[in-house]
């Protein structure tokens, strides 16, 4: 059973991030609010969330909001984050992307199963080392792994890093990455539990999101548990009561589910020839 605690240090955080009044409803409910600077997806598109048996969803406008609630409501949780379906029942405000599903995990202290090899080393998060390891690393992957935006030191072994991003709402959300060469040896789970502790001891809550199948497997190992699932719309409609698409946080920043966007939508990571020397030194990469 689904710790009741864990799930609603979840919902409080997601519901949060909607900047606006919202929270999840009664089980099997949904309940769907207008918010142009929701961060429950990028800026002027729609975002859904469920956790548990419960969903909330924003958009930019009251014209696309009716759209949601119509196509959400006589819906199955598992059915809320289906893009294939939900395209053939938002087919009037006319589609235009969708970034998702991804999953949600969410870890509670006394879950935790770290890797009986836990060395690690710690190290700035603006260390050239970690901007080359995401120049050497698939353009997708890097920007699927968040790893250039992590606001905790990072987390390395020979060949992966991880650290995580304080969220709003005492949510560390964890970033991780291993280089192409070195994948396939459990290098994921051995950084990704350093940072996992690190957010532990500063009382946080840590997430874990992802699309991908392996990274899946790398949150079920540590202690994960699987609490939902997040989907982001891009509709025409969104835009036609003229509403122009604010920041998703306060002060312009960017948007804290910035990691759904379509690979190469982001800015490239920075590259160094210092770091990558670095990296060189260390075996991550090949001098080639």
């Amino acid at each position: 059973m689904v710790d009741d605690l864990l799930l609603a240090r979840a919902r409080e955080a997601w519901s949060g991030l909607a900047y606006a009044p919202v929270n999840f409803p009664a089980e099997g409910r949904v309940e769907v609010v207008v918010s142009a600077g929701s961060a429950l997806c990028p800026p002027g598109w729609a975002g859904i969330v469920t956790l548990g048996p419960a969903t909330i969803a924003t958009a930019p406008t009251e014209r696309l909001a009716a759209a949601l609630r119509a196509a959400l409501t006589d819906l199955p949780v598992a059915a809320r984050t289906d893009p294939d379906l939900l395209r053939t029942r938002l087919a009037a405000t006319d589609v235009t992307d969708v970034l998702g599903p991804a999953q949600l995990a969410f870890l509670d202290e006394p879950d935790f199963r770290p890797p009986p090899n836990t060395a690690v080393e710690t190290i700035p998060r603006d260390d050239d080392a970690i901007a080359t390891l995401l120049a050497a690393t698939p353009p997708a992957d890097a920007e699927e792994s968040g790893l250039d935006e992590i606001t905790s030191a990072a987390f390395t072994v020979r060949g992966a890093a991880a650290g995580y991003r304080r969220w709003p709402g005492q949510v560390a959300h964890l970033c991780v990455l291993t280089a192409p060469e070195w994948r396939g040896r459990g290098l994921a789970r051995v950084v990704a539990a350093a940072a996992v502790a690190d957010a532990l001891r500063h009382g946080l809550l840590p997430q874990w999101r992802a699309r991908p199948e392996p990274s899946r497997r790398v949150a079920r190992a540590l202690g994960f548990r699987t609490l939902g699932a997040q989907l982001s719309i891009r509709c025409i409609a969104a835009h036609d009561q003229g509403v122009a698409p604010r920041g998703c946080k306060p002060g312009g920043a960017r948007p804290l589910v910035s990691r759904q966007r379509r690979p190469g939508s982001g800015r490239p990571p920075r590259r160094s020839t210092a770091g990558r020397d670095a990296l060189i030194m260390k075996g991550w990469v090949s001098a080639a």
